[in-house]
């Protein structure tokens, strides 16, 4: 079965769900058709959304870490 078809199904389903919960809700949304098909964001935007920001550190804050970190581990290896 090819994905266009695949697709166009998926889009079929979720327009029935889509009226069947507004109709629920009583959104008013109930004249959505059952053929209209739901448009999909595009592929880039979907990408760019799912990317965060990395956070950086400054060196003087990697510095603080690393330090706190080894005094962590002198703490264990003394109490061993």
């Amino acid at each position: 079965m090819p994905t266009d078809s695949i697709l166009a199904q998926i889009d079929a389903e979720i327009a029935k769900l889509t009226q069947v919960r507004s109709l629920l809700a009583n959104t008013g949304r109930a004249s959505v058709k059952l053929t209209e098909r739901i448009t999909r964001p595009a592929p880039a935007a979907v990408a760019k959304a799912k990317t965060k920001k990395r956070r950086t550190l400054s060196p003087e804050a990697r510095k603080r870490i690393a330090d706190a970190q080894k005094k962590r581990w002198a703490a264990q290896k003394a109490k061993a």
